[in-house]
């Protein structure tokens, strides 16, 4: 008996230590919101001011963990509040269903002051990218354009937030691959008739039948990047042009933002 307890109580402190030490991680990476930020949600963020005390809380708790395991860096500019906010926000948004969510594939945004180029130069002509989501030797970062950000928090009337897009690329490339099927979001049931859908509105796309931004039909990709832009910019427009499509964006991320 003394020697099976003369092994087991080792084994049991070591076990308490590496849980104590991975707690006291988590709460030195936690941030806390500032009572600006907070204002700065109310007063910026669309989604934020439709969600009731509880889910604000909610949303709250979930962007300052993202704030405190992802890094926001200026390029040529200096980071204010607002990029802070809106930048977890665009990142938040679409997992928001999710119990709990952590973006493991993103450990920077660099934000450009405007739009850059595939040398991400952000000067002279040729300057046509609004976000891209990093590979090869930019794996794990995300490059944003800050006058793209504060357009798609800032313009109530289109369905276009560049910041959002992004993130699904991310959410897209979870599974390992960036194919406009998210494998481990979508139920396996959904998976073909969302195939058959896309390339059926890329179609009606094609013959200026649908009022999705052509940019859509680039690729898969693109097309689920765009439509779920469309989805939390603009729900109830999308549920009632393109119900099906709706429909499976709602059990994918797991959200009706049509009801809020």
């Amino acid at each position: 008996m003394d020697t099976i307890l003369f092994i087991l109580i080792p084994i049991f402190v070591i076990v308490v230590y590496f849980i104590l030490r991975g707690n006291t991680s988590k709460s030195k990476n936690m941030v806390k919101l500032t009572e600006e930020e907070r204002d700065l949600l109310l007063k910026r963020v669309h989604f934020y001011q439709q969600l009731n005390d509880e889910n604000k809380l909610k949303f709250e708790d979930k962007l300052a963990a993202f704030l405190g395991y992802v890094r926001i860096e200026g390029v040529g500019i200096t980071i204010e509040s607002l990029d802070r906010v809106l930048v977890a926000s665009s990142a938040i948004i679409p997992v928001f269903g999710f119990e709990d969510w952590r973006y493991k594939n993103l450990t920077s945004v660099l934000l450009y002051p405007d739009t850059f180029n595939k040398d991400f130069q952000f000067e002279g002509g040729e300057r046509s990218i609004l976000g891209m989501v990093g590979e090869g030797y930019m794996n794990g970062q995300m490059i944003l354009s800050r006058s793209a950000l504060l357009i798609g928090f800032s313009n109530a009337v289109d369905k276009e937030n560049t910041a959002i897009h992004e993130f699904v690329h991310l959410l897209d490339k979870s599974d390992g691959a960036t194919d406009g099927v998210p494998d481990n979001l979508m139920k396996h049931e959904y998976t073909r008739p969302w195939v058959k859908m896309i390339h059926q509105e890329m179609q009606h796309i094609k013959k200026g039948k649908s009022d999705i931004n052509p940019y859509a039909i680039t690729n898969e990709a693109e097309f689920f990047a765009v439509v779920s832009e469309y989805f939390f910019e603009k729900p109830q427009q999308l549920k009632d042009k393109h119900p099906e499509l709706y429909h499976i964006l709602s059990e994918t991320f797991l959200q009706d933002p049509a009801k809020k």
